[in-house]
């Protein structure tokens, strides 16, 4: 690690009260760091995703699947009960986590943090980098011009830098011929491996010069006002707050069954639970656009992991461990959901394999993940990440056992699968009524038809099981068209 940043364990800066997180080391050690960000070396071995699971974890994972398979042909009923007790025990437990979130949300929605307006005629603003990752985006070069157009910054305190990798020359093209900002610069991603988003930000990031920075996607509209507010935001908060998550939210919810699903999910994630998280002080996995971070701090804590599919959940949690803090802003940024069953299988199915990596990561060194976090943020993060693997191929079966039950004779589901099924999907139901968002038709069914969607995740979940063994890291691209 290059020398004059803060020590710590695993070799990355840390937070301290009486100090930024981030301590700007000397100028050949800050090149040096620059270089192995760019060539996604920056990060020690055992916070990366480059070599998961790892020994020990195949280890353990042989050793708990043998001693079940033990389990089940020596006491296979006492063994069935004993894990459908862990499965309905594991299950209430997230659901009243996600109650705890979602009032604490709805209540933070009523009584937002103000932060302190930045007068519009400062001549003070500082560099504000804006980075965005493109592959195969040429059709959407135009729209994304018009959107960091309108971007409400002083143009020449804006610097755009659009990641292109080396073999797209459609999309370098047609960025060079859009109206983007008088400060954008495209920057040919070098090739090489792993063909990732992360390691493309990683490449900008030694390039960029702003004070502060953001990524955004290349579909990606942000509120005006996004920047200006994530400044003043800054201003406020303490210096051991790295990060601040701007909510992303689908203007297409409309579009089909599948793209209704996806823009609850959205609008409970980024409204109700991460505002609940950072009120909390507990661990965020950010979302994969719209976090804003002072350029330092992002060099210190060695950027993004380049072998990790959900480079922003790591992100999110790799800062937690070392002691920063993420809060979030309101402007928000508006998306576009997937429309299809196939790109929502492949985009989903990522997410799931990304979470499964970063846990991995997290869980290779258990009792020094209790000591960097304390036990109740090393609970919280269990119950965030650990939940999201857990719920995705839990809720599926569950509610395949229920209807199985309802229309095949001959079964019959004890009262407590049905209260806890109940009890799960008036969670869900609760947390998307309270969620903002236009009430429309297809937003009506997509509430009442939550638990439908279950199954979907199981199935994503299977994929990711997969793709985690056989293609760890794959990146299932997602195609856009301009909105």
């Amino acid at each position: 690690m290059a020398e004059g940043f803060g020590g710590s364990a695993d070799g990355l800066a840390t937070a301290r009260p009486e100090q930024q997180v981030a301590i700007a080391p000397a100028e050949s050690a800050l090149r040096a760091h620059l270089a192995a960000i760019a060539r996604s070396e920056a990060l020690p071995p055992k916070m990366t995703a480059r070599r998961v699971p790892g020994l020990l974890q195949w280890i353990g994972a042989a050793l708990l699947l043998a001693g079940a398979a033990w389990c089940f042909r020596e006491k296979p009923l006492l063994t069935f009960d004993l894990l459908g007790a862990f499965c309905w025990v594991s299950f209430l437990m997230i659901v009243m986590w996600r109650f705890v979130l979602v009032i604490s949300g709805a209540w933070l929605r009523l009584f937002p943090r103000r932060y302190e307006a930045v007068d519009a005629g400062s001549e003070d603003y500082p560099i504000y980098t804006v980075m965005i990752a493109l592959r195969d985006e040429a059709q959407m070069m135009d729209q994304l011009a018009f959107s960091l157009r309108a971007l409400e910054w002083p143009e020449n305190r804006l610097e755009v830098l659009l990641l292109v990798e080396a073999d797209d020359e459609e999309t370098r093209q047609s960025a060079l011929q859009a109206d983007f900002p008088i400060g954008t610069k495209v920057l040919t991603v070098p090739p090489g491996r792993p063909l990732t988003k992360p390691r493309a930000l990683n490449y900008g990031l030694a390039h960029a010069t702003g004070t502060f920075l953001t990524i955004y996607d290349a579909e990606d509209r942000p509120h005006p006002s996004q920047l200006q507010a994530a400044f003043e935001a800054f201003r406020s908060v303490p210096p051991d707050v790295i990060c601040l998550q701007a909510p992303l939210k689908a203007t297409n919810g409309a579009a089909s069954w599948v793209a209704a699903q996806w823009a609850l999910e959205y609008d409970v994630q980024f409204n109700l639970y991460l505002p609940a998280l950072a009120a909390w002080d507990q661990p965020i996995m950010l979302g994969g656009t719209s976090n804003h971070f002072r350029r330092e701090d992002l060099v210190a804590f060695g950027g993004w992991d380049a072998w990790n599919v959900t480079e922003d959940a790591d992100l999110g949690l790799r800062a937690a461990r070392l002691g920063a803090r993420t809060m979030t802003i309101r402007p928000p940024t508006l998306e576009t959901a997937p429309e299809s069953f196939s790109v929502w299988f492949n985009q989903r199915s990522r997410w799931i394999k990304g979470y499964m990596q970063t846990w991995l990561v997290c869980m290779r060194t258990p009792l020094r993940l209790i000591l960097q976090l304390g036990i109740a943020n090393w609970i919280s993060l269990q119950m965030t990440l650990g939940a999201s693997i857990v719920s995705a191929l839990l809720y599926g079966p569950m509610l395949l056992w229920v209807l199985a039950c309802v229309f095949l004779p001959g079964l019959q589901a004890d009262p407590v699968t049905i209260a806890l099924f109940s009890f799960g999907w008036l969670g869900c139901a609760l947390a998307d009524i309270l969620a903002p968002g236009r009430w429309r038709f297809a937003r009506c069914v997509a509430v009442l038809t939550r638990p439908f969607y279950w199954p979907l995740q199981m199935l994503a979940a299977l994929a990711a099981v997969y793709g985690l063994v056989v293609q760890p890291h794959f990146w299932a691209k997602t195609p856009h068209k301009p909105e």
